[in-house]
This record gives structure tokens, C-alpha cells and sequence, in this order.
């Protein structure tokens, strides 16, 4: 129930009064969002603010309409009147989840509704096109409830692809440059590369993206190096692809290998496993001095990874290790069955590929840990509706990843969180609690500093100051696993689950 009458005037006034008012002009007594927007108290909770800093207990957060007017100590609070007031006593509040690498915004039924009930409030949709584009405007225009989506590009690739349509492929410097001006008039926010996207069209992407005032992330191209592309002004390596080849005493000799070898049109996809191969023997001839000139650079030139633990754990385990999965009722019969396709094409099968694939894995996890230690910015993604990568709920994966890597649970939630914002440049709106900031939020019943894997312990959601409170939550489930026994029509999609990609 809202605050009525003088009981609400009184309670903006004290707001305006503590200093946070200058910041939320639009909330103060007299406007419209004043006279309209809801007051919700989030009242005695611990404060988790996504900053890297150690939990405040006895805390109170007062939200008006879609954003957080206050945030101080709870006894600071005056009486509230008819203010909605949430107890928040042995709860955990902490800011509204980043899935920084996902794809099918579109399947509209399915996707937004299963991230939003895990508490993801915003995600970086790594391949752009109309549908999903459309997708975005309808949940900004309040027609569809999902995260905040960040819409990167048509994915930009050479005339050699692994990728079905609607993949952009360049085979000219100019033909990249057209592809980025097209890209960024269609509604991109970013730029996406991928893995055969050659050198002069890479640079031509990094010339363009500059020029337009944008950024470019993606896949290593294989004909570059790392440090070449991070040179160029790449904003972040999806995949954790290559790193370890990278840290190798043997990455000049396995970098000139890949460089030499051609992309065959008739075989697309022997590159990619001839360098996957490459990649799995790397990490027997690691690199101490290698790993901390190549973290040192990607750190000097703000490069950000984006390790995607969670697909890089399905695709190094055997085929059959998620076939059971209970969450599988969330996904259309078709999805389910193409990935039990896909796995086929990246799960170790030999128990020589089983040994060989868990030892590049744990790797993987040591090499994240070190790249954080090193100051190297990493934000959580998970690269959803891919085998067995579960929107929503798979980033609660993610995070558990990143803590078995290194990380801190505090830690971890600051890289879908306050680091996420700062990639994004987003970090005066989002990312963090604090007066001013968008009202994206989650509160929990148990402690995710104590243990990262609380944070699937969620009481409710707010996404622009909506409470998605338990019920609610559990109805978008039920419809979300009624419309995954309609077939889908999405033909862009059913192509998406079908490749069964890291994309």
C-alpha cells in the first residue's frame, strides 16, 4: 500500500532532507513521480552492495517508483506511515544480477521470464538481430517483463564461418567497416567478433568501432594474437578462449602453427579443433613468467575476459553428465533435442578425452583465478541456450565457478554486479546500491558471502521497483514450463540451439 496524504508529503520531505533528494530531483514532493511512484522499505536487512565491500547489517533501503531514493542505517528511518515495508531481518540484500553473455532474449516466453525469476536483471545479448532487437524495445516500453538487455551486433565474422545465418560475413576491410556502421544504425551498443574474422578486418572493426564511439568484444581471431587484439582496443575476450595457449613457454611456436594453417571452406570446423586440441596440450607447458606479461598487458590495456565457466564446464564433460537435468522442462522439446546434438560435438567421449578435457578445465579455473589476481577485470557470463545452459539459473552456476576459481563469494557477485556496471559503463545507474541508482534488486534468505551458492536462496525480486515476490516468481515458472510444451516457432532460434555453439 502507498504512503496517503500528509503521511507520504512528509516522508519525500525527510528523503529531500537527508541530502539524497538533490540526486532524485524527479522524486521530491510536488512531481509526478513523487505523486505516482510507489514507496517500498526494505527494513533491517544485510546489505551486500555489490562494491566489493564486506556485508552492513541493520540496514534500510528505501525505494521510490524505479529507483533507490535512500540507503542508511535503520534506525535513521522515520515512521513510514502506508509505505509498503519488506522485513528484511536474517535477509541478504544485494543488487540485481548481470548475465553478461547470453543469447535468445526472443523467445520471449521462455527467456526474459526464466532470468528475471533467478533474480537476473540484466543481460549482455551477444548476437544481435531484429527479432531480439525488438525484443529489447518491448520490454523498454514496459510491454514485455525481462532484464535490462545491453544488444551487442550481428555477429562479424570472415567469409569462412562456423555460424549459420544471420552471421555477417566480411572479407574486406571495408566490407567490416560497412558492417559496423550498418550495425550501429540498426540499434548495436557493441560490436561482436568472432573467430575467423581475419586481421585487416579486424582492425578495420576496431578502426570503425572508435570512429562510431563504440566498443568491440568477442572471440580470439585466430590469426591474431591476444596481445595483438588487445593492443587494437578489444573490450573483452568471451570464452576464455586461447588463454592458455598464451601462458604457454610454446605460445610463439603454437601461434605461428595456427597463423600458417588455412581455413578450409569445404571443413570449416577442423581450425576450430585443431586449435581446441592445441589448447588442451597447452596447459602441460604453463608458463609462469608467459602468464604474467600477458595478464600485465591485457590489464595496462583494460581488455576484460569473460570466461563463460558455466558452458566451459558442460563442454568438458561427458555428453550424458547433464542429460537429467531438472530445469530441462524449461526448455521446448526442440531445444532439448538439439542439445543433445550439440554436446555431441564438444563432450570428451575416450577416457584419454575425458582426463585431457578435465585437466585443461581445472586449468581454466586456476588461470581465472590468476587473471583476477592480477587486476585483470572479469565479469560473469554464462553463454545461455547452449547445451545445457540454463537461463537464470545458470548464472548461479557462473558464480560458484568463479569462487571454485579464486574469487571471493563477495567477490564473485561484484563481476555480475558492480563490475558488470562498470563494463557497461552503466555505473551511475546500476550495478551497485546506493540512493540514486535503478532499483534492481534481490533479496535472499541465506548468506551468499558464507556460501556463493545462497544466492538461489531468493526470498523476492525487484526489477524497476517491481516486486516479484515468491508467488509471483512461481507463477512466471509454471507459464514459462507451459510454454515449453507449445513447439516453438522461432525458426532464429530453433537455428541457434541447433549449431549448439559457443557463440
Amino acid at each position: 500500500m502507498a504512503v496517503a496524504g500528509p503521511s507520504r508529503r512528509e516522508f519525500l520531505r525527510w528523503l529531500a532532507a537527508s541530502g539524497t533528494g538533490v540526486a532524485l530531483s524527479g522524486l521530491l514532493p510536488g512531481t509526478a513521480a513523487a505523486a505516482d511512484g510507489e514507496i517500498v522499505v526494505i527494513a533491517q536487512v544485510t546489505l551486500i552492495d555489490g562494491t566489493g565491500s564486506a556485508p552492513r547489517r541493520d540496514v534500510s533501503v528505501v525505494l521510490v517508483g524505479d529507483r533507490i531514493a535512500w540507503v542508511g542505517g535503520s534506525g535513521q528511518v522515520p515512521e513510514t506511515g502506508g509505505a509498503r515495508v519488506i522485513d528484511g531481518r536474517g535477509k541478504y540484500l544485494i543488487p540485481g544480477l548481470w548475465d553478461m553473455h547470453t543469447h535468445g532474449a526472443d523467445l520471449e516466453e521462455i527467456v526474459p521470464p526464466l532470468h528475471l525469476a533467478h533474480g537476473v536483471t540484466g543481460a549482455r545479448e551477444m548476437w544481435g538481430y531484429a527479432e531480439n532487437r525488438a525484443t529489447r524495445d518491448r520490454i523498454e516500453r514496459g510491454e514485455l517483463l525481462g532484464p535490462r538487455i545491453v544488444l551487442g551486433s550481428g555477429i562479424v565474422d570472415g567469409p569462412v564461418t562456423l555460424l549459420e545465418p544471420p552471421v555477417l560475413q566480411v572479407s574486406t576491410a571495408a566490407e567490416a567497416r560497412a558492417a559496423v556502421r550498418a550495425e550501429k544504425a540498426a540499434g548495436a551498443e557493441f560490436v561482436k567478433i568472432y573467430s575467423y574474422l581475419g586481421p585487416d578486418e579486424v582492425r578495420a572493426v576496431a578502426d570503425e568501432t572508435r570512429d562510431l564511439g563504440l566498443r568491440f568484444s568477442g572471440h580470439w581471431p585466430y590469426k591474431l594474437s591476444h596481445f595483438e587484439t588487445s593492443d587494437l582496443g578489444l573490450h573483452s575476450f568471451e570464452h576464455f578462449f586461447g588463454v592458455s595457449i598464451h601462458c604457454s613457454s610454446r605460445r610463439d611456436e603454437i601461434l605461428a602453427r595456427l597463423k600458417a594453417t588455412p581455413y578450409d571452406p569445404a571443413a570449416p570446423r577442423a581450425f576450430f579443433d585443431l586449435a581446441r586440441r592445441l589448447e588442451f596440450e597447452s596447459v602441460s607447458t604453463y608458463s609462469p613468467g608467459a602468464a604474467r606479461a600477458y595478464f600485465g598487458r591485457l590489464r595496462r590495456n583494460g581488455t576484460w575476459h569473460s570466461p563463460t565457466l558455466t558452458i566451459n564446464r558442460v563442454v568438458t564433460q561427458p555428453a550424458e553428465t547433464h542429460k537429467l537435468d531438472a530445469r530441462l522442462k524449461y526448455l521446448p522439446a526442440d531445444i532439448r533435442k538439439s542439445w543433445v546434438a550439440g554436446i555431441e560435438r564438444f563432450a570428451p567421449k575416450t577416457p584419454a578425452e575425458i582426463v585431457l578435457q578435465e585437466r585443461y578445465y581445472q586449468e581454466t579455473l586456476r588461470l581465472v583465478g590468476s587473471a583476477h589476481e592480477a587486476g585483470v577485470g572479469i565479469v560473469g557470463g554464462t553463454d545461455c541456450l547452449n547445451p545445457y545452459t540454463f537461463p537464470g539459473s545458470g548464472l548461479h552456476e557462473e558464480l560458484a565457478f568463479l569462487v571454485e576459481a579464486g574469487l571471493s563469494p563477495v567477490h564473485a557477485l561484484k563481476t555480475v554486479t558492480g563490475d558488470a556496471a562498470k563494463f557497461l559503463g552503466r555505473e551511475r545507474t546500476s550495478g551497485t546500491i546506493a540512493a540514486g541508482k535503478e532499483a534492481d534488486l534481490v533479496l535472499l534468505d541465506a548468506n551468499p558471502a558464507a556460501d556463493i551458492r545462497n544466492v538461489a536462496k531468493i526470498d523476492l525480486v525487484i526489477t524497476r521497483g517491481r516486486v516479484l515476490d515468491k508467488t509471483a516468481r512461481r507463477r512466471m515458472l509454471d507459464a514459462v514450463e507451459v510454454a515449453a510444451n507449445r513447439p516453438v516457432t522461432n525458426a532464429r532460434l530453433r537455428s541457434l540451439a541447433r549449431r549448439g555453439c559457443c557463440c
